[in-house]
């Protein structure tokens, strides 16, 4: 069976991307209970044009989302596929999405912030360009995030 995959650029308002995100947000609590209070703010989404959700079969499965950083570097965020449609290549998808529109706009980096316990994503991010780097603000000195940053070599 084939399934039909399609990439949507939209905003933070869709609700499917809400949808997605308070999933992604029940996971990423229960998985980490003890830092609830310390990232919380940090997750906060405020209204961002720069979505990219991937609808498998007509259902939204997949997003992520860049904001800006500074005049050259944009952070990614939010990313998240849903456990039912993973390793079908879709968060590389989003990644690709999001570094073309990234780049389109002008910016020559990205970076991003993970917790450590995201050995899956980690790999991920390595897998596509994305190294290790000292923490940055709002994460300097925060033991539990790895960050990490790459040159955007969109195609």
């Amino acid at each position: 069976m084939n399934s039909k995959i399609k990439v949507v650029k939209t905003t933070s308002e869709n609700p499917d991307f809400i949808s997605l995100i308070k999933i992604f947000d029940t996971f990423l609590w229960e998985r980490y209970p003890e830092l609830k209070k310390e990232y919380w703010g940090n997750n906060l989404i405020e209204f961002n044009p720069n979505v990219i959700l991937i609808y498998l079969d007509e259902k939204p499965v997949a997003s992520g989302c860049f904001k800006k950083h500074n005049e050259s570097t944009v952070e990614l965020k939010r990313m998240f596929v849903l456990p039912k449609a993973r390793g079908l290549g879709l968060a590389q998808l989003v990644i690709n999405e999001l570094e073309i529109e990234a780049q389109n706009l002008g910016f020559q980096s990205m970076i991003l912030e993970t917790l450590y316990k995201q050995t899956e994503a980690i790999s991920l991010y390595q897998k596509v360009g994305f190294e290790i780097i000292d923490n940055y603000e709002p994460y300097v000195g925060l033991i539990n995030s790895i960050c990490m940053s790459k040159t955007i070599n969109a195609v």
